[in-house]
């Protein structure tokens, strides 16, 4: 393989023309063959039988082309980057320049390439303190989560709905006198005041008797996600099977010693004061850490390209996707709820993909600034933590230069934001 190596005209872009020997392209038609014979049908010879030269005089000779192309290019296009040091953080531009049987393979391939961050003021940035402090109120909403999360629940029967009651009913909604898909259930259990329904539709529950069937009129929210329904008037049939009011527990000792460790409930509130001091704690580091951060980037100065943005929200929308497959989603359903396009989605996470690029781009810039390195001490650590949590052998992540060099980086970008949060003035 031969690569020659040209800057174009654009700022972060360079022109690779690589030439593949015609031997290794033609082992590549070989063994495209191989893979794909036995999907070739050609009269004369049983299914996937028909010889290679055959099956190009009855196709045409370029039959392989595409595919031996896709077989050899990237691998040897990913050792053309790496022997020139050429980082690239976009697709590659492929334009082929020869292609053919006995022929060395030649094609062009433009890439932008990771741009260098100019570094601003990033010593004794000036931001404002954060301070979170434990509040009365807030030891209470956490008892008050405890005590929601230990209530019991009871019939009532001798009085109508009430907001904050738990209703047993059966629905079913119709527009204009026509039932709607999914607007029908029997002993649905539904919070009034909980807003789980359209809006008007609890209000008009409550004063409900045991047993009382109502007509309940309600309108669908213009911005409904069932276009079918947004913006339109229904009717819904409600008849009342059951009331339920949760009861909670009383907020004393023996509340403490149900749902602790403590024995009274001033311990317990002491221990939910220190919870959330270390939570503070951890919110107020993290806050600060942004907040250096963003001081900094706006002091530096990158042209970030535009296939390095379109990779950083591709990654975005993976994470999207994953996300959403724990629910039993698809990425196009989504889009479909939203009422949106993926273009307008994708440009909706551009400014976010722009900020975190550049955030990177300036903490790498701060690393070679201050010489900040991991050693091998600190990466040899952190592979035995990372072995422990997933279960595996030291061994086996420690030989993996892919994710040996992830932790290096990890490491080094924490070094850097310590360091420009120690040399922040926080007022």
């Amino acid at each position: 393989m031969n690569c020659k190596v040209e800057k174009t005209e654009n700022a972060n872009e360079v022109k690779l023309e690589i030439t593949i020997e015609a031997e290794k392209f033609d082992e590549a038609i070989k063994k495209v063959y191989f893979k794909s014979a036995k999907y070739f049908n050609i009269p004369g010879f049983r299914k996937g039988k028909a010889p290679m030269q055959i099956v190009e005089k009855y196709y045409g000779k370029e039959i392989f082309y595409e595919d031996a192309f896709n077989e050899v290019v990237p691998e040897e296009f990913e050792k053309a980057l790496k022997e020139n040091n050429i980082e690239a953080v976009s697709r590659p531009d492929i334009d082929i320049t020869q292609i053919g049987k006995g022929q060395d393979l030649i094609f062009t391939a433009i890439v932008q390439t990771k741009p260098e961050a100019e570094l601003g003021k990033y010593k004794g940035i000036e931001i404002k303190k954060i301070e979170y402090n434990v509040t009365d109120h807030d030891i209470e909403h956490e008892l008050g989560h405890m005590q929601e999360k230990n209530s019991r629940l009871v019939s009532i029967d001798n009085r109508a709905v009430e907001n904050g009651d738990i209703t047993v009913i059966d629905f079913e909604g119709s527009i204009d006198g026509v039932p709607f898909e999914g607007g029908k259930a029997e002993k649905h259990e539904l919070e009034i005041g909980s807003g789980a329904f359209i809006p008007g539709f609890e209000d008009q529950v409550i004063g409900m008797k045991i047993d009382e069937e109502k007509d309940i009129k309600v309108k669908f929210p213009e911005e409904y996600f069932s276009k079918d329904l947004a913006g339109k008037d229904a009717v819904f049939k409600v008849k009342l099977h059951e009331i339920k009011k949760k009861e909670l527990p009383e907020l004393d000792d023996e509340f403490a010693k149900d749902v602790s460790e403590f024995d009274t409930l001033d311990e317990l509130k002491k221990s939910i004061r220190e919870k959330i001091e270390t939570q503070n704690a951890e919110r107020v580091k993290y806050e600060t850490q942004d907040a250096v951060i963003k001081a900094v980037c706006e002091n530096t100065k990158v042209d970030i390209p535009s296939g390095m943005i379109e990779l950083e929200t591709d990654n975005m929308l993976k994470d999207i996707e994953t996300r959403l497959s724990y629910q039993g989603l698809k990425l196009d359903q989504y889009f479909k709820m939203m009422g949106k396009t993926e273009e307008e989605v994708r440009k909706e996470y551009e400014p976010q993909a722009i900020e975190a690029i550049k955030s990177r781009l300036t903490l790498e810039a701060v690393i070679a600034k201050e010489k900040i390195v991991a050693s091998d001490e600190e990466i040899d650590e952190k592979i035995k933590e990372m072995a422990k949590n997933y279960g595996k052998k030291e061994e086996e992540i420690k030989d993996n230069e892919n994710i040996r060099n992830y932790i290096k980086q990890g490491i080094e970008s924490e070094k850097a934001i310590n360091f420009l949060v120690d040399n922040a003035k926080i007022k």
